[in-house]
């Protein structure tokens, strides 16, 4: 196929996910390490999701945005860990070309708008805390709609941009991913050719999906940390840092891999640690987001006892 570049005949064999086969001894061990953390995810979020519908006491933009960062969360793993699962059970590490496009595709789509989605989440907060008068005028119903809409707006876009860049790369015959995905920076280190444009776009636009919104969530979180200090009584103080040291949590998490990985130079990226790095932000934080915003919101935790509560009372009729 011309279109995909020169010499590039990737499409017609699709590619070889070279993963963690190295390491034979490891790839049983990182199954049940995936399988368990896949499945917290699954029920983690599903439960995030659910209490966010059910139960009238969460329906606020706090709860909105974190029912889509479930969401996020549990698309962004699933489009990875079936493949990762299959490739590390059974002997064949193949991924179809088709295949590895969709699952670029999607996986920069979702990871950028959850890079926006943290950034209004923080906004959030700071109307909370320091505008808790207006909180209900400005977080109203309209605005959370548009806030998300541009969230995946600029996770579109960056995948469109990006997507269609790195595929059209000549590779020159070479099909073997090292990694156990296809994410950008892995298959740009395939290319025969100078890479430096692509590198230049990808870099610009880590620093405008990261930097920026990470910029922004610093900002909000300083502008709270005053009026939290302002605040007289311990409890008050105790109830705003409770509110948002979960998201601060699961900034730090997302945010410190994300940037770490794509704000390097590609001749500076090791593989086998950004295997490591990303199986982290791919699989064990989407699994722990919802124990971190369970355990320290009082909100949640006494949804869940309603709902549970609920069921056993049901089971007893």
């Amino acid at each position: 196929m011309k279109v995909m570049g020169r010499d590039n005949d990737s499409s017609l064999g699709g590619f070889i996910l070279v993963g963690f086969s190295d390491r034979p001894w490891l790839e049983l061990i990182l199954f049940a390490f995936v399988l368990v953390f896949y499945t917290l995810t699954l029920l983690g979020n599903i439960t995030i999701i659910v209490l966010s519908i059910v139960d009238s006491r969460l329906h606020t933009p706090m709860y909105f945005f974190l029912s889509n960062l479930s969401f996020l969360d549990l698309c962004f793993t699933t489009s990875i860990v079936p493949q990762l699962l299959w490739n590390l059970w059974g002997p064949k590490k193949t991924i179809s070309y088709n295949g590895c496009v969709a699952q670029l595709y999607i996986y920069m789509v979702l990871g950028s708008t959850e890079c926006v989605l943290l950034c209004v989440m923080s906004y959030d907060r700071y109307v909370a805390v320091c505008r808790p008068l207006h909180y209900t005028v400005v977080m109203n119903p309209r605005l959370c709609l548009q806030l998300m809409a541009v969230s995946w707006f600029c996770g579109f876009l960056n995948s469109f941009v990006m997507c269609p860049q790195t595929m059209q790369l000549a590779r020159c015959g070479h099909h073997q991913v090292d990694h156990f995905l296809c994410e950008m920076p892995a298959l740009i280190a395939m290319a025969c050719e100078d890479t430096a444009l692509v590198e230049a776009f990808a870099f610009v636009l880590g620093v405008v999906l990261l930097l920026v919104p990470l910029t922004l969530i610093l900002t909000s979180y300083g502008m709270i940390t005053v009026a939290v200090l302002r605040i007289k009584s311990a409890a008050g103080r105790r109830k705003a840092f409770n509110t948002c040291s979960s998201h601060l949590i699961v900034v730090s998490l997302f945010y410190g891999t994300i940037i770490y990985m794509y704000l390097q130079p590609a001749n500076s990226y090791s593989q086998d640690q950004g295997k490591f790095l990303t199986l982290f932000y791919t699989i064990v934080t989407p699994s722990i987001n919802p124990l971190i915003y369970t355990l320290r919101n009082k909100d949640v935790k006494e949804a869940m006892k309603k709902l549970l509560g609920w069921k056993q009372g049901t089971g007893g009729v």
